[in-house]
């Protein structure tokens, strides 16, 4: 199981789809606007808008890093949050969210990074982008108390964080994984950047209606919920819109734990596709990642 969910847990990929370089202007064949709006047409997902929805979640990616050197400060809280319309969770998070805030820095550079437990029982953070021995870094942190390390992000890519501590997969389908990006130290080509971390609620239901973990599902791999950025159906009730012929370059992270989502674009080919994020051996014109 462990061997699994680490398996699982380590396929990212980090999606460019750049469409209509200046150099290589693509023609939009000609065609009749629908009478819907796309999501309600689109394979069949919820309808767009309601006064009653949560606000929508942002998958804007972070600006790019400044400076070498990185003070990130996380904070272990319990907290509750909406996973669907009405489902109300009793989540274990980074810094009250789920997913944990995306964090961004630049090859070779520095981050001196520190971690808060507020919680009620031992958390950890394991960060898939730095090489650190996971014996002084990786330890349980107990309740009320914190810890600081530092590492050298020195390859560049698209990484998972998560909590480290047994059982692994319990933290992490309670909420508790991020992204982490690492950006080429070179620099890449302009575009607008969003970010997509794939994820699994196994759900049972409390006395005052509120969600917890189900063990028997999670160990079941019987998922109630498989959602993007924390939330079901988030992206066909809140669409993301883009200009044609805007460059566009997806960092989509599998936080698991147990299952990894093929990831498409209805309407589009990937111009290209890192594995990992890194810069080798891209894949050209990708349906699927």
């Amino acid at each position: 199981m462990r061997r699994r969910l680490i398996v699982a847990g380590l396929f990212t990929a980090t999606v460019a789809l750049a469409c209509g370089e200046p150099s290589q202007q693509r023609t939009q064949p000609a065609a009749t606007p629908p009478t819907n709006a796309p999501a309600d047409v689109s394979h069949g997902e919820a309808p767009i808008g309601s006064a009653a929805e949560p606000a929508p979640i942002d998958a804007a990616a972070p600006p790019r890093a400044t400076g070498h050197l990185h003070r990130l400060r996380i904070a272990i809280k319990h907290a509750k949050i909406t996973i669907a319309d009405g489902v109300t969770y009793d989540a274990w998070t980074f810094d009250g969210r789920v997913p944990g805030p995306v964090l961004r820095v630049t090859e070779g550079d520095t981050v001196d990074f520190t971690l808060v437990n507020q919680a009620p029982m031992p958390h950890s953070l394991d960060f898939h982008a730095a090489e650190i021995a996971p014996s002084r870094a990786y330890v349980n942190l107990m309740p009320h108390d914190s810890m600081s390390y530092r590492f050298v992000a020195r390859v560049p890519g698209a990484f998972m964080y998560h909590c480290g501590t047994a059982p692994v997969a319990l933290h992490i389908a309670n909420g508790m994984y991020g992204a982490i990006i690492v950006d080429p130290r070179q620099g890449r080509t302009s575009a607008k950047e969003f970010v997509f971390v794939q994820s699994e609620f196994y759900t049972k239901t409390l006395p005052d209606s509120t969600r917890t973990i189900d063990w028997e599902k999670l160990l079941g791999l019987a998922p109630d919920y498989v959602v993007f950025n924390g939330r079901e159906a988030e992206y066909a009730h809140h669409p993301i819109n883009v200009r044609v012929g805007e460059r566009l370059r997806l960092y989509v992270v599998n936080a698991g734990p147990n299952r990894f989502s093929a990831f498409h674009v209805v309407g589009a080919i990937f111009d290209r596709a890192y594995l990992d994020g890194s810069l080798a051996h891209p894949l050209e014109g990708v349906q699927t990642v």
